[in-house]
């Protein structure tokens, strides 16, 4: 016996690649923060959250209907900012210890003061992108927009709260005796030097990185303008799977029409009931299309108000052709609903499938748009600047291009399918786009702020012009590597499952955050920013006025403790002035 696919049995894909990329997150967290113990509480407050997360959820779906991937979602996404968020707070801790001596608690309060705002801030955006996925006004995707938020929120209170507990816990375990002598032999400059180089070639290179991340970016984009949209069905599983048998038999037997019927409704304009001889001829007309290889009765509603009829379209669930059919059953103008003067509908899988495609193809501009005017707004009042926040949206832009176009070219094209497990192209899932949006536009301002904020804190200490830009990318561009590291391998996991709908959406976040943070983040901002020079920091006077001070990164916080230790008013006391 061959199972069609809508009998396939619900699971969590949950397995070993998922392990596997917590695996590589663990190797990332021990080579970032240098100790089993400090890499370890990442992994256990990202497990935390996700636990509290999505074992709600399930307790929850019992009266809230949600499909598989509603969970999965919240447990990719949690998992992935829950290890970051964490790994920013302990990476500040540990360089408070190590570079300024303090003991580990003052450390761990000064890190929760500093980096903890700019985590708060960073899960913020990422929030803001999912809530606002709500006003699409779908309920599916309404339901996993609120459980993947309420899974990010998990994630930045247990990493404001469990996470300095845990700190205080550990107390100076956090930094090994051999890591504080091995780090005070080294100069900054020797502890950067890979960094350092990097940001000085992309400084140096302007010109030529920023046309060639553009052009690639840009070719990479191509195959987005024929991105389709769509449900899996068993005309694109894997040709050994049982659901792509059981598609191939029925197409082989009746007619690939009959593995997406279609159910169409007649009413009576008028609300009369629809009478047989009316119903009879509507019957005969469908019959009579070319598009259509039956149609039969199926019932009436007990006032004979509704008839109900299954038609087998000649066409398969994904083929443009149904598509066409079914608009052209619902227009009022169809000779049909005209002639017999009846309202026509039509429902079912394949039609409820195509409805949702196309909604979400008409919404997807319109949520761009709405990230597009977010990131502007966030940005500026962030970092008090008109370059920055344009910068950063453009960037967004073209990687979120970028990650559509590779999507489409592995998934519907076919290309290097073998590298995910898939040897059948088909279209993407229809609520990708728009989820795949969300989550990324949070993410990539994620590593905006720790990256950018640490260049503007270096323009505010003395370093000018492209000085500030190097200066800056030293001291945040291993932990951000660090961050988009862990991010790819935690969502990469999620790739080679069973379910075709997790496999798109997690090779669509990694591919995303790949292209996000390497090649607009690390490469093209650093180049971008030394274009502008100390222009990037210009604001109008009146707009400075208006604008509240957000003080992200927690500076007036360190000069109030430096005046309480010195006596004076003083800089940030973890500056170094320009060479």
């Amino acid at each position: 016996m061959l199972p069609s696919d809508s009998l396939k049995a619900i699971e969590i894909p949950v397995g070993s690649a998922e392990v596997a990329g917590l695996a590589v997150a663990a190797v990332v967290l021990v080579l970032t923060l240098g100790s089993l113990v400090a890499a370890g509480l990442p992994l256990i407050t990202a497990l935390v959250g996700v636990w509290i997360g999505v074992g709600t959820a399930f307790a929850l779906s019992t009266s809230v209907e949600m499909n598989n991937a509603t969970p999965m979602l919240a447990l990719m996404v949690g998992l992935a900012v829950g290890i970051d968020y964490a790994l920013f707070v302990v990476n500040r801790q540990r360089r408070l210890i190590i570079d300024r001596g303090l003991e580990a608690r003052e450390a761990a309060g000064r890190a929760v003061g500093t980096a903890g705002s700019a985590v708060f801030f960073a899960g913020l955006t990422v929030l803001v992108a999912l809530v606002a996925l709500t006003v699409i006004g779908i309920s599916l995707l309404t339901t996993m927009a609120l459980v993947a938020a309420s899974t990010v929120l998990l994630a930045v209170l247990v990493a404001l709260t469990l996470l300095p507990a845990l700190l205080g816990l550990i107390g100076e375990r956090i930094v090994s005796t051999k890591t504080r002598q091995k780090r005070q032999a080294k100069s900054e400059e020797e502890s950067h030097s890979v960094a350092d180089h990097w940001a000085k070639a992309m400084v140096r290179f302007r010109w030529p990185v920023i046309l060639g991340v553009v052009a690639v970016l840009g070719l990479g984009a191509v195959p987005a303008a024929s991105m389709d949209l769509g449900l899996p069905t068993g005309a694109t599983a894997n040709t050994d799977t049982a659901a792509r048998q059981s598609y191939e038999a029925i197409t082989r037997g009746f007619g690939e029409g009959f593995n997406g019927p279609l159910l169409v409704t007649v009413e009576s304009a008028s609300g009369a009931a629809v009478d047989p001889q009316t119903l009879g001829a509507v019957t005969q007309l469908l019959q009579q299309r070319n598009d259509v290889v039956a149609a039969v009765p199926v019932g009436t509603s007990k006032d004979g108000a509704m008839a109900v009829l299954s038609v087998i379209p000649t066409s398969g669930p994904d083929d443009d052709a149904t598509a066409d059919l079914v608009q052209a059953l619902r227009a009022p103008s169809s000779s049909i609903a005209q002639e017999y003067d009846v309202v026509v509908g039509v429902t079912g899988f394949t039609a409820i499938g195509i409805d949702m495609s196309d909604r979400l193809a008409e919404v997807v501009p319109v949520y761009l748009a709405i990230i597009v005017g977010l990131s502007l707004l966030i940005l500026l009042v962030v970092f008090r600047s008109i370059v920055v926040p344009i910068q950063a949206t453009v960037g967004f832009l073209l990687s979120i291009l970028a990650t559509f176009g590779v999507t489409t070219a592995v998934f519907s094209w076919g290309w290097a399918g073998w590298l995910v497990g898939i040897d059948t192209g088909g279209p993407l899932m229809s609520f990708i786009p728009v989820i795949v949006t969300g989550i990324l536009y949070g993410l990539a301002m994620d590593y905006q702020v720790f990256l950018v904020s640490s260049m503007r804190e270096s323009y505010v200490h003395g370093y000018h012009g492209p000085a500030s830009v190097v200066h800056g990318f030293d001291q945040a561009s291993r932990v951000v590597v660090a961050a988009a590291v862990i991010m790819v391998s935690v969502f990469a996991g999620f790739i080679f499952t069973h379910d075709v709908m997790i496999k798109q959406m997690g090779f669509a976040l990694a591919i995303g955050i790949l292209i996000d943070a390497f090649l607009v983040r690390i490469t093209l901002t650093p180049a971008l920013m030394a274009l502008f020079g100390d222009k990037a920091w210009w604001l109008p006077r009146w707009l400075d006025r208006i604008l509240p001070d957000l003080d992200v990164e927690g500076d007036r916080l360190l000069q109030m403790l430096t005046r309480r230790e010195d006596g004076e008013q003083s800089p940030r006391p973890d500056a170094v002035g320009p060479k």
